[in-house]
């Protein structure tokens, strides 16, 4: 740290013209190589998102935090930032969706902390027009700064060489990823399989990881100086109370950042799996997260035990907080995409049902009686239910928003809040 109070780190963010281009698979790449050459790595990801932070995770052996100028805030940005680089050699952030959507996009978030953009393209249909994709990318906002395009999966050499002399000098090449389905990874309709469902992941980091070293994508990038950002401590309204968090494979949408928030307003976190365990944790509050339900019907309907505990934790006016699947694991039943019905809790009144076509998808925020917070939604499914909401999210958009139900202590929603936008309110929610 120098006498200015700034922290100097090597830092890229890497972005794409639109999803689906390869921003993980690189990102993962680097974050493995540079881990290979004994460099700590510390990995953002822009945006709400809970499947690309786990294959950062492996690949970069720490924790993946998000960083989002709406839903957390420039200060919140700032300070992670501003911690990862007291300690790491170099930070690498993933963009979200393409390089200029949304607002603020992720454009917006690389200007703001002065981080060089690389931005990858999926070159797989590709000749001269990945040229023009590269300038526009380079000198759409001539103020952002970029270090250059990279073409994701090419044929071979020649199809690369031939990538490389349609970019203009105005625009770096520093490289290619050749097509290779074996470092591919597999998708459901959320987004990115779980980490811990890729049997080979570890070979799959490895070999992208080769694939890219020795390639000028590879180079660590120029220091990039951080700036401390003020941060009011946090009263430890939750002193002494023990909150059960749901964390398995069926319940594992979880932000790094909301557990920290917990464990800043003096909580205790202890952990249970609504697939295995038979009771819960002795705790004065419940927090179940989302996640896949929908693919383990079968044990959460047959786990009669736990079922029982979280509706005899209700019953005894013990606050519970569900967010998304959390929620459909509350209702008398879920089906799948199959048709498969499963009854499951029942603690609130209604039944989900799974579908094909996207239902919703935003950032939203909702004002509830303990304060305001922000977050997004994203699922699959429907549901309906006797029960009125309390109140509607409202969507950043102008989308729609998603209904929030309260019943005693129990709050739910399909809504995912990010507790660093409202401490205070979350304080609020798992009080006893």
């Amino acid at each position: 740290m120098t006498a200015t109070g700034l922290r100097h780190c090597p830092a890229l963010l890497i972005s794409a013209p639109a999803s689906g281009q390869g921003k993980t698979t690189l990102t993962a790449a680097l974050a493995r190589h540079h881990r290979n050459q004994g460099r700590r790595v510390r990995v953002f990801k822009a945006g709400p998102d809970f499947l690309d932070p786990m294959i950062l995770e492996q690949a970069a052996g720490g924790r993946v935090y998000q960083l989002d100028l709406w839903m957390g805030g420039e200060d919140h940005c700032r300070r992670l930032l501003y911690e990862a680089a007291s300690e790491a050699d170099l930070i690498l952030i993933e963009g979200v969706m393409g390089l200029f959507d949304s607002s603020p996009s992720t454009a917006d978030l690389a200007m703001r902390f002065g981080v060089p953009v690389l931005a990858v393209i999926d070159a797989a249909a590709m000749a001269g027009s990945f040229g023009a994709v590269a300038l526009g990318l380079c000198t759409y906002r001539p103020e952002l700064p970029m270090a250059g395009v990279v073409a994701n999966r090419v044929a071979g050499e020649g199809h690369a060489a031939m990538l490389g002399r349609s970019v203009l000098p105005v625009t770096p090449f520093l490289g290619a990823l050749k097509r290779d389905d074996a470092v591919a990874l597999p998708h459901r309709h959320l987004g990115l399989l779980q980490a811990g469902e890729i049997a080979d992941l570890e070979a799959r980091l490895e070999r992208v990881a080769a694939a890219v070293a020795g390639t000028k994508m590879a180079q660590l990038p120029p220091p990039v100086a951080f700036a401390a950002a003020p941060a009011a401590p946090l009263q430890s309204r939750l002193a002494g109370v023990r909150i059960a968090v749901a964390y398995d494979a069926a319940f594992s949408f979880l932000y790094t950042a909301n557990l920290d928030v917990l464990r800043s307003l003096g909580a205790t976190l202890v952990y249970f799996s609504p697939l295995d365990d038979s009771a819960l944790p002795e705790a004065d509050s419940l927090y179940l997260p989302g996640g896949y339900p929908e693919l383990h019907l079968e044990r959460l309907a047959a786990n009669r035990a736990m079922c029982n505990a979280i509706r005899a934790h209700h019953f005894q006016g013990k606050p519970v907080v569900a967010e998304c699947g959390g929620m459909l694991y509350l209702l008398e039943s879920l089906t799948d995409v199959h048709g498969e019905r499963a009854a499951l809790v029942g603690l609130l009144p209604g039944h989900g049902v799974m579908q094909e076509r996207l239902a919703n998808l935003g950032m939203q925020s909702v004002n509830l009686p303990e304060g305001m917070l922000r977050g997004h939604t994203f699922h699959h499914s429907r549901m309906t239910t006797p029960v009125a909401p309390l109140l509607m999210t409202a969507d950043h958009h102008g989308g729609r928003g998603e209904p929030v139900y309260r019943i005693g202590r129990l709050h739910a929603a399909y809504f995912h809040a990010y507790f660093p936008s409202d401490p205070q309110a979350v304080a609020g929610l798992f009080l006893p």
